[in-house]
């Protein structure tokens, strides 16, 4: 197995030994011993002791999903959250399945710079972000690989909202705020 598309957001981890030990611990390990999870201590060593893996200093916790054949994985140094590591590259192979049809090796190669867009969309310094295909499909087209050409720059709304449900455009009649204000002053 070769990494066929590779992004680092926080430039923290070398990405070259990752994708060295990942591929490592996919021919070394039995299938029946792995597990989607596990950690690469300092020394080079697997565990899938995660719980007391993290604890100690030194080395990275992967975190991988199978689809098809191929393996979408994130590589962490942090004491991050895993299940929302393991949701987001789910739903990120959700989006890809969206956009392309299958998820397939030649698939990637063939839309290389829209998954690099997808890739900078749905993930900011390592923070996911809106997964949700009608709202990336509203910038990030399938034909042009790039942000849409409309006269506004600007996000759509629907991406700096919180509910990707609300569509663009609904106004209410009567849009109030009540602010109590109270000052003190102390001479």
């Amino acid at each position: 197995g070769k990494a066929i598309i590779s992004r680092n957001y926080r430039g923290d981890i070398p990405l070259t030994s990752s994708i060295e030990k990942f591929a490592k611990y996919l021919t070394d390990v039995e299938d029946d011993d792995k597990r989607p999870i596990f950690h690469v201590d300092s020394n080079g060593e697997f565990t899938d002791d995660v719980e007391n893996a993290g604890a100690g200093p030194g080395g990275e916790t992967f975190v991988y999903v199978q689809n098809n054949n191929l393996y979408l994985c994130a590589v962490t140094r942090k004491n991050s959250n895993v299940a929302l590591i393991v949701t987001f590259l789910y739903k990120l192979a959700g989006v890809f399945k969206d956009y392309f049809g299958t998820l397939e090796e030649e698939s990637i190669r063939d839309n290389f710079v829209c998954i690099y867009e997808l890739l900078d969309e749905t993930m900011d310094f390592g923070l996911p972000q809106s997964l949700d295909s009608t709202i990336l499909r509203s910038f990030i087209t399938q034909e042009g690989n790039r942000m849409a050409a409309d006269v506004n720059s600007k996000p759509p709304v629907a991406l700096t909202n919180a509910v990707s449900w609300r569509a663009e455009g609904i106004k209410h009649k009567k849009n109030e705020i009540f602010l109590d204000v109270v000052e003190k002053i102390n001479l």
